[in-house]
């Protein structure tokens, strides 16, 4: 890197009022400021910023960010990963121009390595029901309230085809039983407005009786943990897991599968893109339409299936 005369500049208070920014204006989750720290930091450690006390944002050149790119190529990272990361100094960049930190945006028109396209794992309906079919919530075991719990979870996260974080985040003002819909805040603080079926309707009012005995006076939460505290996501996923392996679920079942898989059937079953995306809670039509790939996959394999001149001998 050519390096230049520095002016003095503060790069943590920069980062610092740029992290703020995500959090207070553009509403991120500190999950997703987390991700945008991890991405930054390798930015500065990419260009030996790291640890820098004075530097010029104007320093960075296009040349700088192809290098890392390159490089953070060849230690593994996924071209889909490093697409995210160039969006993440991207942003930084923009932020940086507005407050006059910077004169120009470094980021822009260096390209990502192709990400191979992967389909979204899923659950067939009868590996839907296999796994929420769960017979030990009618023993009395110590565990069959919690094994009423997370059926209640599951069921609510496959009606409607909830994101992890909104699962957790649920509360119990969310749900309206007269029009049997929740209330869920997506990425963004976006809020929309999600009908439930029976089975998750009758779940989650069977585990309402078993929360009144140990949620704490003040908790809002509709999950909770046999503490009376809000469920993390991380004990959502083991619990998930741990109920799969239970069921006989050979694969490695995770929270955003059950999303995948409500998207894919709703799709398959309506045909109906917009109203999935609207259900999904997704900003662009693009990011819904991979579930189109799974329907093609599930009609070709109809057709294999039925067509006379198609099927094996």
């Amino acid at each position: 890197m050519n390096k230049a005369p520095r002016e003095t500049v503060l790069p943590n208070h920069d980062l610092q009022r740029f992290f703020d920014y995500l959090q207070s204006e553009r509403r991120y989750s500190k999950h997703t400021v987390s991700a945008y720290r991890r991405d930054i930091d390798h930015f500065l450690k990419c260009c030996d910023l790291d640890g820098t006390l004075n530097i010029s944002w104007d320093e960075i050149k296009q040349a700088d960010i192809r290098q890392c790119v390159a490089m953070l190529h060849r230690q593994g990272l996924s071209g889909k990963s490093l697409q995210r990361w160039l969006s993440s100094i991207r942003s930084l960049y923009k932020f940086l121009c507005r407050f006059k930190r910077a004169t120009n945006n470094p980021a822009i028109g260096v390209p990502a390595p192709r990400a191979a396209k992967r389909l979204p794992d899923t659950l067939n309906a009868d590996e839907i029901n296999q796994l929420l079919n769960n017979r030990a919530a009618d023993t009395g075991t110590k565990e069959n309230k919690l094994i009423i719990r997370d059926i209640a979870m599951m069921e609510l996260m496959y009606a409607c085809g909830l994101r992890l974080s909104e699962l957790s985040g649920l509360n119990l003002q969310d749900i309206d039983w007269q029009q049997q819909t929740i209330q869920v805040t997506g990425k963004g603080q976006k809020q929309r407005r999600l009908p439930f079926g029976g089975k998750a309707r009758d779940a989650t009012r069977h585990w309402l009786k078993y929360r009144a005995l140990v949620a704490k006076e003040t908790e809002s939460a509709l999950f909770i943990s046999s503490r009376g505290t809000r469920m993390c996501n991380s004990s959502i996923q083991k619990r998930l897991k741990k109920m799969a392996l239970t069921q006989g679920i050979n694969t490695n079942v995770y929270p955003h599968m059950l999303r995948h898989s409500f998207a894919s059937h709703i799709l398959e079953s309506s045909k109906d893109l917009r109203a999935v995306q609207e259900l999904l809670g997704h900003a662009n039509l693009s990011t819904t339409q991979v579930y189109t790939h799974l329907d093609f996959q599930h009609l070709a394999g109809v057709y294999d299936d039925a067509h006379p001149r198609a099927r094996k001998k």
